[in-house]
């Protein structure tokens, strides 16, 4: 469990990272949610860190359109 305010980072690099992409995309939105959250277990809790694991999955992450 994290603490309030690394929830609230976590939200708010997802909701950046997936500004652009369809909440119908939810295979590519789960799983850039989930290389953050691994990041963030990880211990890696800067905001720049985590927006770079964020961006880099969403550029592997599975999509309908490929």
């Amino acid at each position: 469990m994290f603490d309030p305010a690394t929830t609230a980072l976590l939200r708010a690099v997802f909701d950046e990272v997936c500004e652009d992409v369809s909440r119908h995309e939810t295979a590519a939105r789960t799983h850039v949610a989930s290389k953050i959250l691994e990041a963030a277990t990880d211990g890696d809790t800067s905001p720049e860190r985590l927006k770079q694991v964020g961006r880099a999955a969403l550029h592997d992450a599975p999509t309908m359109w490929r």
